[in-house]
């Protein structure tokens, strides 16, 4: 089974910082898109940014200029460094390899943004 393994959340002030890392087996790291994703209490899993193989990256537009998503070749991981946070980035965020049609998931990770 495919573990995407997530860490970095917790509980930061608006206007602070936080840095998301997941890791994953480099088989599968070395062929898949890289992303994350955010789900908010109550609401649906949305797209926060995401990074090719390439390294071409695609964010949501509320997280453009303030998030930036990096992959680490050497070490199978792709970072997520979220800035300027605001109360409402805050849910459990997810980490997903994806290639053609296969799709894993890591287990979430909690961020809160106190006000």
């Amino acid at each position: 089974q495919v573990q995407l393994v997530e860490s970095g959340g917790g509980l930061v002030q608006a206007g602070g910082s936080l840095r998301l890392s997941c890791k994953a087996p480099e088989m599968i790291f070395r062929i898949c898109r890289m992303a994350w994703y955010r789900q908010a209490p109550g609401k649906q899993r949305e797209l926060v940014a995401d990074i090719l193989t390439t390294g071409k990256t695609t964010y949501a537009d509320s997280e453009k200029g303030r998030f930036t998503i990096s992959r680490d070749n050497v070490n199978n991981t792709v970072y997520l460094q979220m800035n300027s946070l605001k109360t409402e980035d805050k849910g459990v965020y997810y980490c997903e390899a994806r290639r053609a049609g296969d799709d894993y998931w890591g287990q979430g990770t909690q961020v809160t943004v106190s006000s």
